[in-house]
């Protein structure tokens, strides 16, 4: 098993005033040639966004983009006749933006900040005709177990939403002084490990809120919690 550390501190940061972002991974002026992806993951953001403010109309193509917010309300609008739709937390949201799509995210509210993640992944094909959807999760589904949030359109999942590419990504949330072994689906994955919060050890390496850690070459792995934590875990084609 190989792995590779980001920790919370050592992330790219900027602050815009009405946006305070964290990027695991290359993005707009965060550059590093040491992060530039993980596998097919090529952008995991954690966006704090103030209310009423957002991101204007811009365009994307050939990626897979999916957006889980924490807390908060997302308001997006598009040119597939989506028009300032609400995603909530416990909800999360797909775009395939194939042949090219426009749109817009804004906080919904006028006075609590949005938090949320933003992740692409590449898909396995470019060209795809561009498509949109959302799915609500409910928390109990986690508690102690793999809640899978979204899959690749080839998965017998039929409780998640669909990308175009092979992977898998789920939540956790894990009481303390529990013990998870997670399964990867391919030996030639790898799981981006994202503690969202709380207190972990995986092999031996200590994960803190916001710590991260990839992992590949290995069939699985086990987790350890040293307090209640929930995990995001992001595995996808290296």
């Amino acid at each position: 098993m190989n792995t590779i550390i980001h920790k919370s501190a050592n992330r790219g940061h900027v602050n815009h005033g009405w946006l305070q972002a964290n990027h695991s991974f290359s993005f707009a002026n965060f550059y590093d040639s040491n992060r530039l992806q993980f596998g097919a993951l090529r952008v995991l953001n954690d966006d704090l966004i103030a209310p009423s403010m957002g991101f204007g109309t811009h365009p994307h193509k050939d990626m897979e983009i999916i957006t889980i917010p924490l807390s908060g309300v997302l308001k997006h609008k598009d040119n597939m006749a989506n028009d300032w739709i609400s995603v909530l937390p416990g909800e999360v949201q797909v775009m395939s933006a194939g042949t090219g799509v426009y749109h817009s995210e804004i906080n919904g509210s006028e006075t609590a900040h949005l938090s949320l993640f933003q992740l692409w992944v590449i898909p396995e094909k470019n060209g795809v005709k561009p498509r949109y959807d959302q799915k609500e999760f409910d928390e109990i589904d986690r508690k102690n177990k793999l809640q899978i949030l979204v899959s690749s359109f080839n998965s017998d999942d039929e409780n998640s939403l669909k990308i175009h590419q092979d992977a898998q990504i789920s939540r956790i949330d894990l009481d303390e002084n529990q013990s998870f072994e997670y399964q990867l689906i391919s030996k030639n994955h790898g799981v981006y490990v994202m503690n969202i919060f709380g207190e972990i050890e995986i092999d031996v390496t200590k994960l803190s809120s916001r710590d991260a850690l990839g992992i590949y070459e290995t069939e699985s792995f086990n987790i350890k919690t040293n307090s209640n934590s929930e995990l995001l875990l992001i595995e996808v084609p290296m």
